[in-house]
């Protein structure tokens, strides 16, 4: 199967249309270019609406933290999107968004990498997408903290939601540390030129 029929597949999805108070919309945003993987939680109520990947606050903060306008992040074939779950989950009365049903990366996660044979770093935003894929889960702080010791080809990164904010403050070393070798990475894959920074 081909990467756009594998795409077609998904964006025709509705398995979890029984479980959810709205109509699923898968939202992905790969090519057989993608270089860098961007691989959050699940899209927002916002990105489930427009239909684009962190096209919110949160893609916002995470534009900043890769050193990437909204034209080079959303233009560039080399910058792919796949969250650990296609669609919207819903709002949580409780607060924030439901996690990611696993339904959704028992689907279509494998198959999906499989036609992504040039993608040379994951990052991996949030917990859920860390626990999925380096099958740990030790909290996000501890994770994120021992960034040097993963492979070279996964990032680990908290989410870039506002409600991290006051994490960003008491982690200093995210910003000293994390975001300088992030940036540089991001120049070496990405086609579009990288924002000053």
């Amino acid at each position: 199967m081909s990467l756009q029929a594998l795409l077609a597949e998904i964006a025709a999805c509705r398995a979890c249309a029984g479980e959810l108070a709205h109509e699923p919309r898968p939202v992905v945003r790969v090519s057989a270019e993608t270089r860098l993987l961007i691989c959050g939680q699940a899209p927002g109520r916002r990105v489930h609406e427009s239909g684009l990947p962190f096209d919110d606050p949160s893609g916002d903060r995470l534009r900043d933290w890769m050193g990437l306008d909204r034209a080079g992040f959303y233009g560039d074939p080399a910058i792919g999107v796949a969250a650990m779950a296609f669609c919207f989950p819903g709002t949580n009365p409780k607060g924030g968004d439901y996690p990611p049903p696993k339904r959704c990366a028992d689907l279509w996660r494998a198959r999906l990498l499989a036609q992504l044979p040039k993608v040379e770093l994951t990052l991996l935003v949030g917990s859920h997408a860390q626990a999925w894929a380096l099958r740990d889960r030790r909290p996000m702080t501890e994770i994120v903290r021992g960034w040097r010791a993963q492979p070279p080809h996964l990032l680990p990164l908290p989410h870039p939601s506002w409600r991290n904010t006051a994490w960003l403050r008491r982690n200093p070393w995210f910003e000293g540390e994390v975001l300088p070798y992030l940036r540089s990475r991001v120049a070496q894959l990405a086609t579009s030129t990288p924002l000053d920074t």
